[in-house]
């Protein structure tokens, strides 16, 4: 079987009903970033992060995979297939796709603040001030925030350089080092980006796919199926 990688972003959930920040202004759900998303945030008011992430795990647990999340799951007929994904909801395991690389974690599970390799499953949606990890350390979302290492970069670099196919999807290649690594992929192999605003690149062999995630992902699923 071909090797087949898939880089998924915000836009692919937006068709789920899930919000992203960069829709509005650098607000995520009326929050500035800096204020929910950043190791400060946690130091400053650990309360308003925490319910913050509770509210998006319960939005996260309502949405359902969308037509794009099935059509991706079918291609591991045909394909050894692996999403790296900068989403931090569980639609594309829900939807049926069994390798799955999460880079900014998933909110499903939480983490130690003192460990962050120190991962738990979370029961129902709200994860709860004074719930702690084996050390003793309140658990937070297991999600990378802005100023964090992103440590499962190192797992996707070598699965872009061994691709035989590559498909990009939902992201504008604007948050790093996300975006860097479809530039491992070989310059010789053929890469699909499948976008309403296809974003700028200089890559080669590529084929742009001016659509949004649900209807670009299953015309092209249907055609590497055949």
């Amino acid at each position: 079987m071909k090797n087949l990688v898939v880089l998924t972003g915000a836009g692919i959930s937006a068709e789920s009903g899930l919000k992203t920040f960069r829709d509005s202004d650098g607000l995520w759900e009326g929050y500035n970033i800096e204020d929910v998303a950043t190791p400060q945030a946690w130091q400053r008011n650990p309360e308003l992060v925490q319910n913050f992430y509770n509210m998006r795990r319960k939005a996260v647990l309502e949405a359902k995979p969308n037509v794009a999340h099935y059509a991706l799951a079918r291609l591991e007929e045909k394909f050894n297939v692996t999403i790296i994904t900068q989403n931090i909801d569980d639609l594309h395991e829900r939807a049926g796709s069994n390798n799955v690389l999460h880079l900014h974690g998933i909110i499903t599970r939480s983490q130690s603040d003192k460990d962050a390799a120190l991962t738990y499953p979370i029961e129902g949606w709200e994860l709860k001030m004074g719930e702690v990890c084996e050390l003793g350390s309140q658990l937070r979302a297991h999600v990378v925030w802005f100023g964090e290492d992103v440590p499962m970069i190192e797992k996707a670099i070598p699965l872009c350089t061994d691709a035989d196919l590559f498909i990009l999807t939902g992201t504008s290649l604007a948050v790093y080092p996300a975006a860097g690594l479809i530039h491992y992929a070989s310059p010789v192999i053929k890469k699909y980006i499948i976008d309403p605003k296809i974003p700028s690149n200089r890559l080669t062999n590529v084929v742009n796919i001016n659509a949004k995630a649900s209807i670009g992902i299953p015309r092209l699923v249907d055609e590497l199926m055949n």
